[in-house]
């Protein structure tokens, strides 16, 4: 019985997996765009660049990402997929000229890091991202559950936001939840990122990496980004 018990429950969690989740999330409002930003949001999500984390020293790139890994076990275990994501997540964010944190605490809120979350209004995945973000500025083709398509239009959409807001994350966080002018939304953003996400930079603890800042790339099967990692990588983590 216990067998029969078993495969039950790893059919269940292998049917979790496949099946998108409801989240509860808001969704962005359409609104028109000029061309001259229509054009711009366009370019901003084509990029194909492979995603690295962008740090002064190589010791302070590793103690990011050991410690968001360990914040982010317990909802997303295996570990591979854990630092891809976290690695993509510091990209686009600062790609974007945002808080890779800030960009954690919103996810936290939106989906709690599930990749094929969906809520009521049909936004979708880590970020909830609108299908007519794809139409309006991307490709009718782009799949909004792909993590790193899913990150590139979330951080892209908030930037705008911030943009059009002069700087404001309350109004933008409240853009992009579709909820302008209540406070309950970007109340949570901010409790997220500050309690649960905030991460104080160190300095260079050794003259070396002070001599050599450096930047990493994280080096994943070249099946998960558009172009492939660099060749001569000895190991999980490559510096350049």
């Amino acid at each position: 019985m216990w067998r029969i018990a078993e495969v039950l429950l790893r059919w269940g969690w292998a049917l979790a997996a496949a099946v998108p989740v409801v989240a509860h999330a808001g969704a962005q409002a359409y609104e028109p765009l000029s061309a001259s930003v229509q054009s711009a949001l366009h370019k901003s999500v084509s990029d194909q660049a492979t995603p690295f984390l962008a740090f002064n020293t190589q010791g302070e790139a590793r103690r990011w990402l050991a410690t968001m890994s360990r914040r982010l076990a317990s909802r997303m275990p295996d570990r591979r997929q854990r630092e891809e994501f976290l690695v993509t997540v510091h990209y686009e964010a600062r790609r974007a000229g945002l808080d890779p944190q800030l960009v954690l605490g919103l996810i936290q809120v939106e989906s709690n890091f599930r990749k094929y979350a969906v809520s009521r209004a049909g936004a979708r995945g880590f970020m909830q991202v609108m299908p007519f973000w794809a139409k309006l500025i991307g490709s009718r083709d782009h799949n909004l559950f792909h993590l790193r398509t899913n990150l590139r239009y979330g951080c892209v959409i908030l930037r705008h936001y911030l943009d059009m807001d002069k700087g404001d994350l309350y109004r933008a966080l409240g853009r992009y939840n579709g909820s302008l002018g209540k406070p309950e939304y970007p109340n949570l953003v901010v409790r997220a990122w500050e309690r649960d996400w905030h991460y104080a930079t160190r300095v260079a603890d050794t003259a070396r990496d002070r001599a050599r800042p450096r930047l990493l790339n994280y080096r994943f099967a070249a099946s998960s980004f558009a172009s492939p990692p660099p060749a001569a990588c000895a190991s999980d983590v490559c510096v350049r």
